[in-house]
């Protein structure tokens, strides 16, 4: 049987980031003004957030990377694969190929 965690609501996801920054913010001696400073956020904001009371996600954003955490959110949205200039080309040069044939084959 396939372990599943229990889902948790939305108030208890904000509760809990809420708690991360906080024990992060503490853990590097930071003050919640200076964090706030840090991520140019309110000191509101900041709290509310600490608070998990809601939050908007620039917020989120701002204070993860005022906290050097940014990996928090490369892990909620991953950058897409980029196809590289090489690949693009030996691409085109297959659907040239490709063309180049059809064209011949018909030809015949």
């Amino acid at each position: 049987m396939e372990f599943r965690p229990p889902i948790r609501t939305s108030e208890e996801w904000e509760a809990d980031l809420g708690r991360q920054v906080r024990q992060l913010r503490l853990r590097q001696n930071r003050t919640q003004s200076d964090l706030a400073g840090a991520a140019n956020i309110s000191l509101s904001a900041l709290k509310t957030l600490e608070l998990g009371h809601g939050s908007s996600v620039r917020t989120l954003i701002s204070v993860a990377r005022a906290l050097d955490r940014s990996d928090w959110l490369t892990a909620l949205a991953p950058p897409e694969p980029s196809v590289s200039p090489m690949q693009l080309l030996k691409e085109r040069k297959k659907q040239a190929t490709s063309v180049r044939k059809r064209a011949t084959a018909k030809a015949l």
